[in-house]
């Protein structure tokens, strides 16, 4: 079993930075895939960034792309998404997620394992 707290969410204004960090229980962190979605108002929950078990490769959703940073700290447990250039569209609840390695997509909601309970990131313009 897993557990994955959040943090670090908050409010800022269009141009700020935020990083999120989500710490996991367990000790075998290190074989997971990490992946961080976000929910945004009256919106389906949607892929943000996902990193390979061993941090090696990294796949962001074409609007983070270029801002946003994914990364990940198998002795702290811990994953982490670095927000730059944040736009108001950027406002929901952001989720990490964690799977063992699967031959499924990693932008594939169904096959996460474990999920946070959320943190709110709201840009204001």
């Amino acid at each position: 079993q897993v557990q994955l707290v959040e943090s670090g969410g908050g409010l800022v204004q269009a141009g700020g930075s935020l990083r999120l960090s989500c710490a996991a229980s367990g000790r075998t962190f290190s074989t997971y895939r990490m992946t961080w979605f976000r929910q945004a108002p009256g919106k389906e929950r949607e892929f943000v960034a996902s990193i390979r078990y061993s941090g090696g490769s990294t796949y962001y959703a074409g609007s983070v792309k270029g801002r946003f940073t994914i990364s990940r700290d198998n002795a702290k447990n811990t994953v982490y998404l670095q927000m730059n250039s944040l736009k108001p569209e950027d406002t929901a609840v952001y989720y990490c997620a964690a799977r063992v390695p699967s031959s499924n997509y990693y932008w594939e909601q169904s096959s996460y394992d474990y999920w946070g309970q959320g943190t709110q990131v709201t840009v204001s313009s």
